[in-house]
């Protein structure tokens, strides 16, 4: 078996309990130092996460360890990377859950990509209670299943992928740095996952496909791209993320980008 992390594949409703939380999220990797596990009293005590109770602290905790304990590189660069714009840090949250969430990672990598190819480029609360219903487990009550449409799109427009929180609600792609895009490479570099490192879910997920996504691989200094026909070239000019990270990321300058 492999020892390298990887996406998780079973179905869960964790979301029903911590959506994106963007803000929560920057407040753990603040705090947290890598390769530590501090006790839910600790972040309680230190308000890590401002005057959450006890039990929200314990939730937040158990949410992020999953999605960013499991990437220890991932941590120590997050926890340096002190002038991140907010759509960047909204953009590591997001793919973070789909890589924690595959219910997450199929709507956003799947099936809001095909809603953007039809003539309207919209979704409903309706349409996406359907599409749970679908590809959820059949044990899941309805109940369940409008509580976690409301939480998939609630995540969704905090990413920048959904643009109201009103029906119909017009489907949009946020801006996606070049330090946003090198970090998702090179993290799934590091990671498991299905599709390639041209075509897969997270990079689906924010409009970065064929010809577009070709154009801003080019544009990067951390890595190289070319193309012969049907024969791709892409080069890593660091080993690892901590590596980039440390040369010409929020690593090289004492913890800014």
């Amino acid at each position: 078996m492999s020892e390298r992390p990887g996406e998780h594949r079973e179905t869960h409703t964790r979301l029903l309990k911590c959506a994106l939380v963007v803000e929560e999220a920057r407040a753990y990797w603040e705090h947290i130092q890598p390769g530590e596990r501090p006790s839910k009293q600790v972040a309680f005590d230190e308000y890590w996460f401002g005057a959450k109770s006890m039990a929200r602290v314990e939730v937040l905790l158990a949410n992020f360890r999953v999605r960013y304990d499991n990437f220890p590189a991932c941590l120590e660069v997050l926890h340096a990377w002190r002038g991140m714009d907010p759509v960047t840090r909204a953009l590591i949250g997001h793919w973070h859950l789909q890589l924690a969430d595959p219910i997450y990672r199929d709507f956003t990598g799947d099936w809001l990509v095909q809603r953007r190819m039809a003539l309207r480029a919209e979704v409903t609360r309706d349409l996406v209670v359907s599409w749970v219903s679908e590809h959820g487990p059949e044990r899941w009550t309805m109940v369940t299943r409008i509580q976690l449409a409301s939480k998939l799109l609630s995540a969704a427009h905090s990413t920048g992928l959904v643009a109201t929180t009103r029906d119909p609600r017009p489907l949009v792609f946020p801006r996606v740095s070049d330090a946003a895009l090198t970090y998702l490479l090179y993290l799934l570099r590091g990671v498991d996952f299905d599709g390639t490192l041209m075509d897969n879910p997270y990079l689906r997920s924010v409009g970065l496909e064929d010809s577009f996504l070709e154009e801003r691989l080019r544009g990067l200094t951390a890595l190289g791209y070319g193309r012969q026909g049907d024969l791709l070239d892409l080069s890593w000019r660091y080993p690892d993320l901590l590596a980039w990270a440390r040369a010409e990321g929020p690593l090289a300058d004492g913890g800014t980008l």
